[in-house]
């Protein structure tokens, strides 16, 4: 029996966050850039204060260059996003599969360091790649959803 991991919950909403950080950056950026010279403008006194004799400042200038940067950040966010959101880690019966790349054969794991998976959330497996040298690889709770299950799989298994 399988035991899968998707990508945690924390990870996917902090991706959220960012884009929709970056978008209402922008739009207010775009805003106090472009709109605000306007009569109808809300925030008229923002161009008066920035623009000087029909030259914008510092800070003008960033405020009509920054929305394409933050739009452009944002489409990037939602690519990686999109990239990531249906990524897993798999136990199954022979091996720990992460990702659709690596695969940590259960008989080259040398130990599991679970000692701050209570109260941090991640534990370490020590294993032997290919080559023979030994890596440590972190597997947190901030990136994936029912670690515990898998880490008594694991357990179960080195056992």
């Amino acid at each position: 029996m399988a035991i899968e991991a998707p990508i945690s919950k924390f990870k996917k909403n902090n991706f959220k966050i960012g884009i929709a950080g970056c978008i209402i950056v922008a739009v207010i950026f775009a805003y106090d850039g472009y709109l605000s010279k306007y009569e109808w403008s809300l925030r008229r006194s923002f161009y008066e204060e920035h623009v000087k004799d029909g030259k914008p400042d510092d800070d003008m200038v960033f405020n009509q260059k920054s929305p394409f940067v933050l739009v452009a950040l944002a489409a990037v966010l939602t690519v990686w996003f999109w990239a990531i959101k249906d990524k897993k880690l798999l136990a199954d019966e022979n091996e720990l599969i992460i990702g659709a790349k690596e695969k940590i054969a259960y008989d080259s794991i040398q130990k599991i360091d679970k000692s701050y998976f209570d109260k941090k959330g991640f534990f370490i497996i020590t294993y032997k790649d290919k080559t023979g040298s030994e890596v440590n690889r972190k597997l947190s709770d901030r990136k994936y959803d029912n670690l515990a299950a898998i880490l008594e799989h694991l357990v179960a298994k080195i056992s």
